[in-house]
């Protein structure tokens, strides 16, 4: 039996979770016909973005068809390419649609349940996340299920390919390349969404809370809406279709190292196996998540860590079994599974440490709100960037034990290339959980949308509570799942950039790599790759202040024209401020994103294969640490904001709290535009350079 139909079985049992998850949430009550009204103009605000998104990747992804069609047409590239670059792009972008859907389906519904108890509000929010972990893993694994028994029907009864080895190195090389469409897809969403989500959420703070002096999710605001269609299509769909392409990058990577490696067909079938596994064990853990009333942020936090740690479990003995059967000469692969796993737990800890206020560093850094803004904002910069340490470490070790664990050597290149697998299982244990780990984050935007709701809908002080203790816990769970992307994207571009070395020695056999660090073109492609995280950081946060000042003068204005919006009496245009970042997010986010794909271009053209390998190398090392960096500060100015807000130093409204207020809207692009979006730009450049390897080799100047 072909080991591979088991992973078409678990993407059929991931979507068909999904969708019993979808109509469960959808079976709950959305609460009163003022409840409706908000959530209906959300859920319009959402679709109309994602409309206009869509013509505009579409146009994108034609051009890079074509351009694609026109290098396979003249023999740079394999002519699958440019189809499984479509599939790629269409499959990312499905699984952030559906997500966003369920969202802000559930929006509502979620702030009913919280008025019926806590535990009924965090089952209808973490149910309706767990929708977008399971469509995630189930398309991942059903683009992968088709392409595998396509080509394998190809080379074994068309264009016949009698060597095992030679066909799996061709299967993976072809499947590889989807994931430039997934890469490209996924920053569009992440950029596009978040340069959407926090031009509204600065907008509505700067202006409403430090201004106005109302309050957050106040119906008077006229960006208020704005602010929650942001949540669903950044946090929502950008993370979706982040995670997506993080995911089956790990396993087709992994996959394709096999041969190198000498594990044949059972090595490429043990990552894809493992990933179907992850889905059972997700399955598992959703039903361990549930709290009891009146529960504090750490027993909240402690329901959610129970699924993910018992999902992990799970995976951690079947994933035994799996390498003892088809490995057992190699049970080293074994440990690399563990050693992501536990460096995918450990990441979210440390993450979660430098960022909920229920531990020292964010506690301090509300403290520093007592002497102004200024000294918020330089609390949070320190902060981010000693956060930094322990992931690096983790990573580090991580990398170092599935190395050696599987058999890595530096002197023989059989035992290197087995190294280089082990680090690429790592990857993919690290990622065999992501349907619950997933839940876990987008159910964040989910509930931060339920407290909008309460609070424009007016259900009383006890449901807006809960919500905000739902929401709380949702800012932790979507920091912690940001280290979890990052520290997966890390170990996913190591194992790409060792894919990229195989797949131009596949093309070009005669090419000698090197590598040296005095070698001028991996000296200066080095340079250069360190380089673009940053150029790429200032774009994308450039972009927010721009967007976000057009929403500050329209809140302005709209507060100044129309008479007793500040009192209550009459209503604002929401609409506006939802049309103004909808095509401010959309304009802005086209040069980050071409950036991305023709940087790694230019640079094998000029550099070569070496000069491309030094550039990866460059903007997976700072990427990495930069995006941990912010998404650390951003989340611990949010967190220290709501530390103050619950009462701490003089509460909402004082002067402690408009300073938080302030570190927060710095932190809001950092946390949720560009260091999330780092994370695919280090993929989407590795993913770029493979596609292109061809012209590389054949056009390069030195």
């Amino acid at each position: 039996m072909d080991l591979m139909l088991f992973v078409a079985i678990g993407s059929l049992i991931s979507l068909c979770f999904a969708s019993f998850l979808f109509n469960k949430v959808r079976s709950s009550s959305e609460g009163t016909d003022r409840m409706k009204k908000i959530a209906s103009a959300i859920r319009k605000g959402a679709d109309a973005y994602l409309k206009r998104q869509y013509k505009g990747v579409a146009a994108f992804f034609g051009v890079v068809f074509l351009v694609l069609l026109g290098l396979s047409f003249f023999g740079y590239l394999n002519h699958f390419v440019p189809f499984a670059f479509l599939t790629g792009g269409f499959f990312s972008a499905l699984s952030g649609f559906i997500g966003m859907k369920t969202a802000t389906m559930a929006n509502a519904r979620t702030a009913a349940a919280a008025e019926k108890g806590l535990n009924k509000g965090l089952r209808v929010a973490f149910s309706a996340g767990a929708v977008m972990g399971f469509v995630v893993v189930g398309l991942g694994l059903l683009d992968l299920s088709i392409w595998y028994f396509f080509l394998r029907y190809w080379y074994t009864s068309v264009e016949v390919i009698k060597s095992e080895n030679l066909m799996i190195q061709n299967i993976t090389s072809n499947m590889l390349t989807f994931g430039m469409g997934a890469s490209c897809m996924a920053l569009f969403a992440r950029v596009g969404g978040g340069i959407f989500t926090k031009a509204a959420d600065v907008g509505a703070d700067l202006v409403g809370k430090v201004e106005a002096g109302i309050p957050e999710d106040d119906p008077r605001n006229p960006a208020v809406i704005a602010d929650n269609v942001g949540d669903n299509v950044g946090d929502v769909a950008g993370m979706g279709a982040d995670l997506y392409e993080s995911y089956v990058g790990s396993i087709v990577s992994t996959s394709a190292l096999a041969v190198s490696a000498g594990l044949g067909m059972k090595g490429m079938a043990v990552p894809m196996l493992l990933a179907a596994l992850g889905v059972i064990a997700s399955i598992f853990g959703t039903f361990f998540v549930k709290t009891k009333e009146n529960a504090t942020q750490k027993n909240l936090l402690k329901s959610l860590r129970l699924g993910t740690y018992i999902s992990a479990g799970v995976i951690a003995v079947s994933s035994y079994f799996v390498i003892k059967n088809l490995l057992p000469q190699y049970m080293g692969v074994f440990y690399a599974v563990i050693a992501g796993l536990i460096s995918g737990v450990l990441i979210g800890f440390t993450t979660e440490f430098y960022t909920s206020d229920t531990y020292k560093p964010t506690k301090a850094l509300s403290k520093t709100s007592e002497t102004g803004s200024a000294t918020v904002i330089i609390g949070g910069l320190s902060l981010g960037m000693s956060s930094t340490v322990w992931p690096v470490i983790i990573v580090g070790a991580a990398v170092l034990i599935s190395f050696f664990a599987c058999g890595g050597t530096v002197d023989n290149i059989l035992g290197f290339n087995r190294g280089l697998y082990g680090i690429g299982v790592a990857a993919v244990g690290m990622l065999s959980t992501l349907g619950i780990t997933l839940a876990t984050d987008a159910y964040g935007p989910i509930a931060d949308n339920a407290g909008g709701i309460a609070e424009m809908a007016e259900m009383g002080e006890e449901v807006r509570e809960r919500t905000d203790a739902l929401d709380s816990l949702g800012n932790t769970t979507a920091a912690t799942g940001k280290g979890f992307a990052i520290g997966s994207a890390a170990l996913t571009a190591l194992a790409l950039i060792a894919a990229y070395i195989s797949e131009v020695k596949l093309l070009s056999p005669k090419t000698v790599f090197n590598l040296n660090i005095t070698n001028p073109p991996v000296l200066v492609g080095l340079f250069i790759g360190a380089m673009i995280p940053f150029l790429f950081a200032a774009l994308t946060m450039e972009a927010v202040g721009k967007a976000a000042q057009s929403i500050v003068l329209e809140v302005r204005r709209q507060f100044k024209s129309i008479a007793g919006l500040l009192e209550g009496t009459a209503e604002p245009d929401y609409g506006s401020c939802v049309d103004l970042c909808t095509r401010s997010s959309q304009k802005l986010m086209i040069l980050p994103a071409i950036l991305a794909v023709i940087v790694p271009i230019a640079v094998g053209l000029v550099l070569g294969v070496n000069g491309v390998a030094g550039f990866l190398a460059g903007t997976t090392i700072t990427g990495f640490v930069l995006a941990v960096m912010m998404s650390n500060a951003g989340g611990a100015w949010d967190n220290a904001k709501k530390h103050i807000e619950a009462g701490n130093f003089g509460g909402k409204g004082s002067d402690c709290h408009k300073a938080a207020v302030v570190g927060d809207t710095v932190g809001d692009p950092f946390k949720d535009t560009s260091g999330p979006a780092i994370n695919i730009l280090i993929k989407l450049t590795s993913m770029v350079s493979i596609v292109f390897a061809g012209l590389t080799i054949a056009f390069h100047l030195l």
